[in-house]
């Protein structure tokens, strides 16, 4: 009897990415396939390099704020915080107690808007467009909340090395509490919308699997980590600002698939907004930031009023200042700042009425002068919305950065991504990388 040929088995490969939308146009996958099954892939990052890590060893300390908020620029408010703690423990400074609950808020806002972007768009790309369109109606709203605080809606640049910008707006807690009413609205909507959806848990149940161990075994936090089960995060594990002070569930799933990543996420945006009502109902009072008396005129009128040289009534008056500016007057500088001179810029009254405020603003902007913290070298960690946010910084006692390195919770996620493709579809790529959450600035710094 003749011998029967074997048949031979090929594979084929498949170029996803960079320029697919679902891979943000800077993450290429060559997959290999066999029919719909995906044998291997490889993941090939880069497109977007920064040099983050460069840039803020060229420039000072201060200056490298704008910088982190590039990061991830979905949740800036939290790269802002992580990187001020870090140059913090460098000095040894200890912020106040209302500049901590005010870092805690916007902090909490911005996990907030990062979820939504992040569930919204993932949905998006599995055909529940609806979803997305809520979500985004929901940040939509907090993002007008974070421009009232900030003056920015995305690259806000809105905390400082030793405490933040500026105050909260005067009518900032009864605003918060709306728009956080109007969300859980909106988080419940898109609950009975996908969540017990047959498509959408057909799509996502069983898929994208990692296991506890490989989750350890790669460094991966988050909720990617939380979604195996494990209870990890930074802001229990190793509490900063005063996240000691509240009462907080961490959020975790049993499977490690896509799914369960899916439920994490939905049930760590109502956390976070626990979070900042109890931090709404704690925080220290302070000073209004304007003089509400009578005694207000409008900053332009004041100008105006000078150059005719009518300046007789402006004695004692406070002038209201552009929303970007307020919150920054002297009045409450003492509540949201440290008051260290050598790392934080004097008030805006005394930078321009007296030589000694415009002496030392000059002194901690000025190239060759600037924020010197002393020799030595920290890391500091943060729970980013898609982990553990660390910075690592090296002073060599001069106004720039010896060194500077920032660990990305989503770049360790990537490296595991190829093995927790392996196994599923095609179709199944897209949902999985929706899951990591992957954003570009955060990855390739």
């Amino acid at each position: 009897m003749p011998e029967l040929k074997k048949t031979r088995k090929e594979s084929m490969l498949l170029n996803i990415g960079p320029t697919h939308p679902a891979m943000h146009g800077i993450v290429r996958i060559i997959a290999e396939l066999d029919g719909e099954e995906v044998v291997d892939t490889d993941v090939e990052i880069g497109y977007l390099h920064r040099a983050f890590e460069k840039h803020a060893e060229q420039d000072g300390y201060l200056q490298v704020i704008p910088y982190t908020d590039r990061l991830n620029y979905v949740s800036p408010l939290i790269n802002n915080t992580g990187y001020c703690l870090a140059v913090e423990k460098l000095f040894g400074l200890e912020t106040t107690e209302r500049a901590k609950y005010i870092r805690v808020i916007m902090n909490e806002l911005s996990r907030v808007t990062d979820h939504l972007t992040c569930v919204g768009a993932s949905a998006m790309e599995l055909g529940a467009f609806t979803v997305f369109l809520y979500m985004i109606k929901a940040r939509e709203m907090i993002y007008q909340l974070i421009e009232e605080v900030t003056g920015a809606r995305l690259t806000i640049s809105y905390t400082r090395i030793g405490g933040v910008k500026a105050d909260l707006p005067p009518d900032f807690a009864s605003k918060c509490r709306e728009i956080l009413g109007e969300c859980r609205g909106v988080l419940k909507e898109v609950d009975q919308l996908v969540t017990r959806n047959r498509i959408f848990v057909d799509r996502l149940k069983d898929i994208g699997v990692i296991s506890q161990a490989d989750a350890v075994a790669y460094g991966i936090t988050g909720p990617f980590l939380r979604s195996t089960g494990i209870d990890y995060d930074v802001r229990r594990a190793a509490p900063y600002l005063v996240y000691d002070h509240f009462d907080f569930e961490i959020p975790v799933g049993e499977h490690g698939d896509n799914f369960d990543r899916y439920l994490v996420r939905m049930d760590e945006m109502e956390q976070s907004m626990r979070i900042v009502e109890q931090a709404l109902d704690k925080i220290p009072g302070g000073p209004v930031l304007l003089d509400t008396q009578g005694n207000e005129i409008s900053a332009a009128d004041m100008v105006d009023e000078a150059k005719m040289g009518r300046v007789t009534g402006l004695c004692g008056k406070s002038a209201s200042t552009d929303p970007t500016l307020e919150g920054s007057g002297r009045g409450i500088y003492e509540k949201i700042e440290s008051g260290n001179k050598e790392a934080m810029m004097p008030p805006k009254e005394m930078t321009y009425s007296s030589i000694e405020g415009l002496m030392n603003h000059f002194k901690t902007v000025m190239v060759g002068h600037g924020i010197r913290p002393p020799k030595g070298e920290v890391y500091f960690p943060v729970e980013g919305a898609n982990g553990e946010l660390g910075f690592y910084i090296v002073s060599d006692g001069t106004d720039r950065p010896y060194r500077v390195r920032v660990r990305p919770p989503c770049f360790v996620i990537m490296a595991a991504l190829s093995k927790i493709l392996k196994g599923d579809t095609l179709a199944d790529i897209v949902p999985t990388f929706g899951s990591v959450n992957m954003i570009g600035g955060e990855l390739d710094r």
